[in-house]
């Protein structure tokens, strides 16, 4: 997949800070995009309603950055970011925060990520002052593309797909769980960038879940395209990763303690991992004979399980289970689960009759059980 940030541009309109797209060119004709939002409700629309407000509780801020975090802000340092344009971040930090810097630009990191999980603090100004959008406003840009709005909106109204802990124009929060102005504000975000296939053709699109003030406001949604004003922006083909952005929307918020850790992408297994298992003919008389009850232990201990043959094949139920589990054989007297690394080895006695079964899930010790009925 490659590996390169989205290309936005940052417009300032009437001293508004706004994220648009690049456009394309054919000939003199602009490439134009249209993306409708996810739910069905127009961008901004002051009547999609509000979230509930909830009081958060007690939350422990400062939550230390675990080992193997990368440290974006230690209370002293802005090294791991620079400006816009490349150059050195102009934000000012004292007190073991940092602020921004009104018209001096957004800053970004200089590391780019893909999945991430997020630790953020950050603090709206005290005392408050304006209205709307205009009122403790900037953002937590995600790849450089996906907006978790950073905003007053603690008793003050404001669109809800705009208010703090929305992803900005596409899905309000769904709860208000800000605190009061000058109260620190934490953000805890599990981010999981979008997946292309190898011809750059969107496959799944990017994932994010977020906590504020540890209550849930974003569950697994999926952006219909990147954050921008009055639109969102197409996924630009190929972009898996991107740095985090922090927004000058012209307002001084401040921002603490700032980490996230990579996160593994899941392996599938390879074809010689999946082990599929290689089926055997089993006749209808021998699949009868292995049929019957089977237990063994005592108390919490106890399990039982019951064979029974079906067509062709057998079943095992489990007490704890409404529903019987296919078991197929790979010798005849050997039968495993399809899609679970365990089964079933039968066992007989001189005569030929089945008497017990050794039970395996995983790396667990194979169980004994017991024939307990014929």
């Amino acid at each position: 997949m490659i590996a390169r940030p989205f290309r936005l541009r940052r417009v300032v309109l009437g001293g508004a800070a706004v994220v648009a797209a690049s456009l394309g060119m054919a000939g003199d004709q602009p490439r134009v995009t249209s993306l409708a939002t996810p739910s069905g409700w127009r961008q901004h629309d002051v009547h999609r309603p509000k979230p509930a407000v909830v009081e958060p509780a007690p939350w422990s801020l400062g939550t230390p950055a675990p080992p193997d975090a990368v440290v974006l802000f230690d209370g002293k340092s802005l090294d791991a970011w620079k400006s816009a344009n490349g150059g050195s971040v102009e934000w000012k930090v004292a007190d073991g925060a940092f602020t921004v810097a009104p018209g001096k630009g957004k800053i970004i990191t200089k590391e780019t990520f893909g999945d991430i999980q997020l630790h953020l603090e950050w603090a709206s100004p005290n005392p408050p002052k304006g209205t709307s959008q205009n009122r403790g406003n900037s953002g937590v840009f995600l790849m450089g593309a996906f907006e978790l709005q950073v905003l007053d909106t603690y008793k003050a109204d404001t669109y809800s797909d705009g208010m703090a802990g929305a992803i900005y124009g596409q899905y309000p929060p769904l709860f208000n769980a800000t605190r009061p102005p000058g109260e620190w504000q934490a953000y805890d975000i599990a981010f999981r960038a979008p997946r292309y296939s190898p011809s750059g053709a969107l496959r799944e699109p990017a994932r994010i879940t977020a906590f504020l003030n540890g209550v849930l406001v974003q569950n697994g949604e999926t952006p219909v395209g990147g954050t921008s004003w009055l639109e969102a922006v197409p996924y630009a083909p190929g972009v898996s990763t991107g740095p985090l952005e922090l927004q000058d929307h012209s307002h001084p918020v401040k921002f603490r303690n700032i980490w996230l850790r990579k996160l593994p992408e899941r392996i599938p297994a390879t074809e010689e991992e999946r082990r599929e298992p290689k089926i055997v003919a089993v006749s209808t008389p021998e699949l009868d004979a292995l049929a019957g009850t089977y237990g063994g232990g005592s108390g919490s201990n106890a399990l039982q399980i019951v064979v029974t043959r079906q067509e062709d094949y057998l079943l095992m139920k489990l007490p704890f289970r409404a529903t019987p589990l296919r078991i197929v054989p790979v010798s005849p007297l050997h039968f495993v689960l399809p899609y679970t690394d365990g089964g079933l080895l039968f066992e007989k006695d001189a005569e030929g009759k089945p008497t017990a079964v050794q039970f395996t899930i995983g790396d667990g010790s194979p169980r004994t059980l017991k024939r307990t009925e014929k």
